[in-house]
């Protein structure tokens, strides 16, 4: 497969993606490739439930610049390996998986970048395995020494705007739904693979912050859908996923499901576990840049304590905000990368 390249204000010509598989005898990682092999790597890892093709902006202006971008399905996802049990999901077996295919690359120092849970995943191979990286740019998502899991996430609650009887849990009331509730949260999200998506990629409402998000309120629900137990017919966003890129998530969602990328909220024990086996308590000395979504209901770290434990341990910490929720690589394209590009520079990296 090869996936035509698209610019968005980048310079003619624009860079194609390649479609790349690396196997190895315990995983395989399918990743899109572009820009030139002996530039700088630059390594960008998706989140739920995204795919590589999430990516594609910012690849190209980078790849345009000289740099060498790669973009895997993270496991679970696309074409690359999807086991069937949900502890084969844990952040150490994910981390692996990108330790793999970065020394497929050559092994060079990298800059990783994270998005979601693969933001996530980025900082737990920065912390676990320094060498690998020259820097990390960690979006909507924070970086936690202790990792992003529930005993990390709910004590950091903002009460003023979820108080504990109502919102036990708080905005992280749907990731506590997986846990109790799978199979059926699964279920509902696959009985209209395609409306799922689409209700799940919307742009940001800058009046949705302070209130409680709709996140908070699945269990009180029955489910993210309430008692259809389906996505609402939905009209997907051509402004933030292009027409056929949502296609071709929506194919590999057809083709596998939801169970595998909702696995990833399953293994919080052995993720907490691995965190803390990280040398130096998990501080961050490698250069970060956290991009922030002010209109992000659920992970802004702006007006609350999500992001103190992160202001802690990373050494060199940036921080940015954009003007958008929380799918930024789509919904702010440009603004991402520059707002990349700007503190690369800065760091000189």
């Amino acid at each position: 497969m090869s996936v035509p390249g698209t610019a968005w204000g980048t310079p003619a010509p624009v860079p194609t993606l390649a479609s790349r598989t690396f196997r190895t005898p315990r995983h395989t990682t399918h990743y899109l490739e572009s820009g030139p092999a002996n530039g700088p790597l630059m390594m960008f890892l998706h989140g739920w439930p995204e795919l590589s093709l999430i990516w594609r902006a910012q690849m190209a202006a980078f790849a345009a610049e000289g740099w060498h971008c790669v973009a895997p399905d993270m496991r679970g996802y696309g074409g690359s390996s999807a086991p069937a049990a949900n502890h084969a999901y844990t952040l150490e077996a994910i981390v692996a998986d990108m330790a793999e295919l970065h020394d497929h690359l050559g092994g060079k120092p990298a800059i990783w970048v994270g998005h979601d849970w693969g933001s996530v995943v980025a900082g737990e191979l920065v912390a676990h395995q320094p060498d690998r990286s020259r820097g990390l740019v960690l979006i909507s998502v924070p970086y936690f020494p202790t990792t992003n899991a529930l005993p990390t996430l709910v004590p950091l609650v903002d009460r003023t705007i979820y108080p504990t009887d109502t919102y036990p849990d708080g905005q992280w009331d749907y990731y506590r739904y997986y846990t109790k509730h799978f199979d059926s949260a699964v279920a509902d999200l696959d009985a209209d693979k395609t409306a799922s998506l689409a209700s799940i990629y919307r742009r940001g409402d800058p009046a949705s912050i302070g209130k409680p998000t709709p996140n908070a309120m699945v269990t009180q629900k029955g489910g993210r859908f309430g008692t259809a137990h389906r996505a609402p017919p939905t009209k997907p966003d051509p402004a933030l996923w292009p027409t056929a890129d949502f296609e071709m998530l929506v194919k590999t969602y057809e083709a596998h499901g939801f169970r595998a990328p909702c696995a990833w909220y399953m293994n919080d024990a052995a993720n907490v576990a691995y965190a803390r086996r990280s040398p130096n308590a998990g501080r961050i000395s490698k250069p970060v840049l956290f991009v922030n979504g002010n209109w992000d209901a659920i992970n802004t770290i702006h007006g609350n304590r999500s992001g103190d434990p992160m202001r802690a341990a990373c050494a060199d910490l940036s921080v940015t905000s954009l003007k958008g929720a929380h799918w930024l690589p789509v919904e702010s394209k440009v603004e991402l990368a520059q707002a990349i590009r700007t503190w690369l520079q800065d760091k000189k990296l």
